[in-house]
């Protein structure tokens, strides 16, 4: 079996047709393409597809990394009906800490509040705010809307469930005051100056240009990381993950688990604690 381009968007199209957001139908077909590159045209074989995963790893790649394109390559092996070259995952000890330099703190997400403030980039400004303070994902932004804001809740749609989300009555009063100063009556809050709603890219570079006004540095600022924030405070205020998880919109609360990890020197305070070294 060779892989054609038409199986490839075949592909693409049965995700939509799952209600895959845009960013994962995107990073799905980024990593098969990957694939289908590396193959060049050579029959696919079980072999090769081992191989695969030891030419990610040579590569250089992280091993979360690695796994999470065996995992967009292995679902479309299903979709082709080529489960017999299903890719065995690297296994990874689960981690008990997060990497300090990739962790955004409050005082991180103040400074790059106040940079696009002093830059007089106020989309970009709410923008942050309203990921942050309700914990969305960049993908479901566009739930963000006129009627949501007034209602003071947003229904978010996604991979066939429904869940509501609050939304503080501070940032309701400012997502309106946005929108009419915008002459947006209805619809999108968050949208292109041609009327299209915002990209995960779009949004990821726009948060990137402010992190040397802001003195954050960029491994730490990027959408998600917004979200990871919100994850932390709300646990730390309420200590109760299950209700975190069901805000977040996690199916299990093992997922949740993953956004609560503190950094390395937090756990090592924690260890210093123990007082077990004499």
């Amino acid at each position: 079996m060779q892989i054609s381009e038409n199986g490839v968007q075949q592909f693409a199209d049965r995700l939509e047709r799952e209600g895959r957001s845009r960013g994962t139908v995107e990073k799905y077909l980024r990593d098969v393409q990957r694939f289908v590159l590396w193959l060049h045209g050579r029959e696919l074989t079980r072999e090769l597809a081992a191989a695969w995963r030891e030419h990610l790893v040579q590569s250089g790649y992280a091993p979360v990394t690695v796994n999470s394109m065996l995992s967009a390559v292995n679902h479309f092996l299903r979709f082709a009906g080529r489960e017999d070259c299903k890719i065995r995952f690297l296994r990874i000890q689960r981690r008990v800490f997060r990497e300090q330099d990739r962790e955004l703190t409050r005082a991180d997400y103040r400074r790059l509040l106040d940079a696009a403030g002093n830059q007089g980039r106020e989309r970009l400004h709410l923008l942050m705010e309203t990921i942050c303070s309700t914990g969305i994902r960049v993908s479901e932004v566009r739930y963000i809307t006129v009627e949501a804001a007034r209602q003071g809740r947003a229904e978010i749609t996604l991979k066939g469930k429904i869940r509501t989300i609050l939304l503080p009555s501070r940032l309701c009063r400012k997502l309106l005051k946005y929108a009419r100063a915008q002459k947006t009556a209805s619809g999108e809050i968050f949208r292109t100056r041609s009327g299209k709603s915002l990209s995960r890219g779009q949004i990821w570079r726009e948060m990137k240009d402010l992190c040397e006004r802001a003195g954050v540095a960029r491994s730490r600022v990027f959408p998600h990381n917004l979200r990871h924030l919100f994850a932390t405070l709300f646990y730390g205020a309420c200590r109760d993950i299950v209700k975190l998880a069901d805000i977040l919109g996690h199916s299990s609360v093992n997922t949740t688990r993953i956004y609560l990890m503190t950094t390395g020197a937090e756990h090592a305070r924690q260890l210093e604690r123990l007082g077990l070294v004499i």
